[in-house]
């Protein structure tokens, strides 16, 4: 299957190549052999780049499903993020001549603006892991109070039901207030984006940003590129295309995963241009992730993220299992807890070990797309001056 991926991505660019050459046909024969060596080196790095990003997103698709949607794999999908990421800012870097120029200056500032968005999605996960943070802490207590098993009677159970009701209802609670606050507040303007942190660190930690609206408009209106502008660009406009679809991708992911995935779930991936090897992998992770969707209980969670459904199951085992047992326990019943016991530790050690790292994989993508942003802006400003 790889191989068909690049062959697709080859060929493409072969054709776009072919049309540029029979449109200079009318040209000196020294000046279509330097135009010809230019675009060459120019059409490999497109290549390099459609290949970086096809290679990735199949590698990423190749995930178990009892990963899928892992905190583990939530962080895969940020490392190919920031690697495409910075693969198209040098693709940027290399063709500043041709961001000021028609069709180009559209895509890019397109591309930014989307980005902005981006920015904020990158705040309400940041506020989503400071919550399982919380999670983490009650799932402490309720591994030390069951730790002792060969101690365990109903008042050890009882109580670690109650921290655990108490966890459930904080996660429930969370689902509620993101979507209340995905109706009530507004995007924020461009000039606010210099004041945002000292605003996310007045504001509640009940992910105060509206990511599912933010995505959603994020998605809005990307137009496949047409192939006049293909051409006219040598390409360029097909790697911007890209990079959209790739940063919209990995911020759908993380919405549905973290904050509010009823709403996060309307954002479709339609009007890909299916001859983009990457779309084959990419539109595999979307119906995975789908019906993952589906196979869930919709009411009881703020998001798809393993981790937390994990924990909703064992607080409905624990509600069960305390009544429904006699204690002292029988060694059936002390097996099954047991086996649940050792679950639960894994979630845990889950999140104790990789939030810190996922929250600063977030901060690496929220200085990566300012930065990109910044140098595209720049760039552009001083050729129009």
């Amino acid at each position: 299957m790889p191989t068909n991926y690049y062959r697709s991505s080859s060929s493409s660019i072969t054709r776009i190549r072919r049309s540029i050459l029979s449109m200079k046909q009318d040209s000196a024969a020294h000046s279509i052999d330097n135009y010809t060596h230019q675009f060459t080196s120019q059409e490999h790095e497109l290549e390099a780049f459609q290949k970086e990003v096809t290679q990735r997103f199949h590698k990423l698709s190749l995930v178990e499903s009892h990963e899928l949607l892992s905190v583990s794999w939530i962080s895969k999908i940020l490392d190919v993020f920031l690697c495409c990421q910075e693969q198209f800012r040098v693709v940027l870097t290399n063709n500043k001549s041709y961001l000021s120029k028609q069709p180009m200056e559209k895509s890019i500032f397109d591309y930014f603006e989307r980005s902005v968005k981006g920015l904020d999605i990158c705040n309400a996960i940041r506020d989503g892991i400071d919550e399982m943070r919380q999670w983490q802490k009650q799932l402490e207590i309720v591994l030390y109070v069951l730790g002792n098993q060969s101690a365990l009677g109903e008042s050890q159970f009882r109580r670690a039901k109650r921290v655990l009701d108490n966890l459930e209802n904080k996660i429930v609670d969370e689902k509620e207030s993101s979507s209340n606050l995905a109706q009530r507040n507004r995007s924020i303007d461009q000039k606010d984006l210099k004041n945002q942190g000292h605003r996310c660190s007045k504001q509640s930690r009940s992910l105060s940003w509206p990511a599912s609206r933010q995505l959603l408009a994020m998605g809005n209106n990307i137009v496949v590129p047409k192939g006049n502008d293909i051409i006219a660009t040598n390409g360029l406009v097909s790697a911007i295309y890209t990079m959209t679809r790739v940063l919209h991708f990995v911020m759908w992911a993380l919405v549905v995963a973290i904050t509010c995935k009823d709403h996060g779930l309307q954002s479709h991936f339609n009007n890909t241009l299916k001859n983009f090897a990457w779309w084959v992998p990419m539109n595999s992770l979307e119906e995975r992730i789908l019906q993952e969707y589906k196979k869930r209980d919709k009411s009881n969670s703020c998001g798809l993220l393993k981790e937390i459904h994990m924990i909703e199951s064992f607080a409905c085992f624990m509600n069960r299992f305390i009544d429904s047992v006699q204690f002292p326990l029988t060694k059936e019943h002390k097996e099954e807890a047991k086996k649940r016991f050792e679950e639960l530790k894994i979630v845990y050690e889950s999140l104790k070990n990789g939030l810190d790292p996922l929250e600063r994989q977030v901060r690496s993508v929220f200085h990566q797309i300012i930065l990109c942003r910044i140098e595209g802006l720049n760039s552009n400003t001083r050729r129009h001056n």
